[in-house]
């Protein structure tokens, strides 16, 4: 039986975004007595041949937004792709938990990278489970760094393709300890997976990624408690009188406006998005906006300081199809030398010529295409430290205004040296790098930060809103750090948790 809503809602549970954080929320509510509603701005993302056409995807940017957005004043156009499942259908399938020491105070060269309210034990439970509902693939006890496991992978480590063996062998041969990188493919007998070279920031158009629509949204649809309605822009977010509970969020639904009231209210818009709309429901008992009595919404915001490095040989034609399937942690946590960390190196997808017109457009394009066929393709990332000076604010017109503070770059910059160093060491004469700006937006985190202390945190350990009796927000905006690995597994983990306490107690949390 469909469920009802109670006292007259729309909806029990109204959930504000269909990426990670809110589709594993919404599979977690799958199957009880609340009416669920999952908003999504965008449409479901079309299986189509343009999927695969990297000319489509980078030179004409099909799917990315048309908004415009703004860096301390400076208009841009942000890497950000409103679709059914969020960012997760265009990433890389990497899918790393932080490191034990990541919920803990770290020094770094510029700074602390502040410690959790959360420890690694607490999600310890919710990564296992979030690896096993995205189909993570991954060899237990490889990386170095690795925190404790209760469990082993489902899934064998993605096997590397010749090439990508010697250059493994070669770096074990500097001492180094590569490892599988852990990543979300349906591989193997009976799995959707072509292994084709169109992963990384290219949507899947067999259904073969583990992103959020496939592995966590679409079997929470398949219970009729929780129902997704795309198209719907949250405009704000309305509180009662007393403003100690939200009771509606004013949208706009096929380009009319209205209100859709519920019991319960989760908010995983994206770090940045869900900051913007915070602010934009100011109201006279939150003057500043909602959850923001300590001033940190918006702020801290974080995003990863990261590089591309294309490793070059001119005799040496890169042929692999899918290259995510090698990382290296040697140097997170310190230099080497007992300096201060410095970040994680991990393959890229496969570089072709269309994605490197914007960065170097001056090139003839026959050059352009001999530096991608003949490269291997790396990532370099350091963590980025929240300052309060680096945030999300809005314009008089409505847009966003972002403004990064960058910091921790010194450390960065010495570990993009050594990087090239070590890749140099694996036979390539050549590293070229770019690094990645404010327009990229993939790790956006921390503008919204959980805490131990009302005073300097949005939310308490929960995701709750300190000031709000049913408002949570479940994304990376609760990061209060970034640490130096891809995101999305840590939100999945939390927000599987959160679920889970949603689930016990929606009793005493619906009116």
């Amino acid at each position: 039986m469909t469920a009802m809503a109670h006292n007259g809602l729309d909806c029990d549970v109204l959930i504000i975004g269909s990426g990670v954080g809110g589709s594993a929320v919404a599979l977690q509510l799958a199957g009880s007595g609340a009416n669920v509603w999952v908003l999504e701005r965008g449409p479901v993302l079309p299986r189509e041949a343009q999927n695969w056409d990297i000319e489509a995807v980078f030179a004409e940017r099909r799917y990315q937004t048309d908004e415009v957005w703004y860096a301390s004043g400076r208009a841009f156009r942000p890497g950000m792709f409103y679709f059914v499942g969020g960012h997760t259908k265009f990433y890389g399938t990497a899918m790393l938990r932080f490191r034990q020491r990541d919920f803990e105070a770290v020094e770094h060269e510029e700074g602390i990278s502040p410690a959790w309210p959360l420890r690694y034990a607490d999600l310890e439970p919710w990564y296992a489970l979030a690896e096993q509902l995205f189909g993570v693939r991954g060899q237990g006890g490889a990386d170095p760094t690795e925190p404790p496991r209760s469990t082993a992978y489902a899934h064998p480590p993605v096997p590397h393709e010749p090439l990508l063996s010697r250059i493994e062998q070669r770096l074990r041969a500097q001492g180094l300890r590569p490892f599988p990188m852990p990543c979300a493919i349906d591989l193997g007998p009976g799995g959707h997976c072509r292994r084709c070279a169109n992963c990384d920031a290219v949507p899947c158009m067999v259904g073969a990624k583990g992103d959020a629509e496939t592995c966590l949204l679409r079997p929470a649809l398949a219970h009729r408690n929780v129902r997704l309605h795309t198209g719907v822009r949250v405009q704000r977010l309305l509180t009662d009188a007393g403003g100690r509970r939200v009771v509606a969020a004013e949208v706009v639904d096929g380009g009319v406006a209205r209100r859709i009231t519920a019991g319960l209210f989760v908010l995983s818009a994206g770090a940045i998005n869900s900051a913007a709309l915070l602010l934009r429901s100011a109201n006279a008992r939150h003057p500043r906006g909602l959850a923001n009595g300590s001033d940190v919404v918006g702020r801290h915001y974080m995003t990863h300081n990261t590089t591309a490095l294309m490793a070059w040989h001119p005799f040496r034609r890169n042929r692999t199809r899918f290259p995510k399937t090698l990382a290296l942690h040697d140097f997170y946590f310190g230099d080497g030398a007992g300096g201060p960390p410095l970040g994680s190196l991990q393959l890229l997808g496969k570089i072709r010529e269309p994605m490197l017109r914007a960065a170097l457009p001056g090139t003839p394009r026959w050059l352009r295409s001999a530096l991608a066929e003949r490269s291997v393709d790396w990532y370099a990332q350091s963590e980025d430290l929240p300052h309060p000076s680096s945030r999300v604010t809005l314009r008089a017109d409505g847009a966003i205004d972002l403004h990064w503070h960058r910091t921790n770059l010194r450390a960065h910059q010495r570990w993009v040296a050594r990087c090239a160093q070590i890749l140099r060491g694996t036979g390539y004469p050549l590293v070229l790098s770019r690094g990645f700006g404010t327009e990229v937006v993939s790790h956006q985190c921390g503008t919204v930060r959980l805490g131990s202390d009302p005073a300097t945190s949005a939310l308490d350990p929960q995701c709750k809103a300190w000031e709000l009796d049913n408002l949570y927000v479940v994304d990376a905006g609760f990061f209060p750090s970034s640490a130096a690995v891809n995101p999305a597994l840590t939100v999945a983990a939390q927000a599987l948790r959160v679920g889970s306490h949603l689930r016990h107690h929606l009793q005493e949390l619906l009116p």
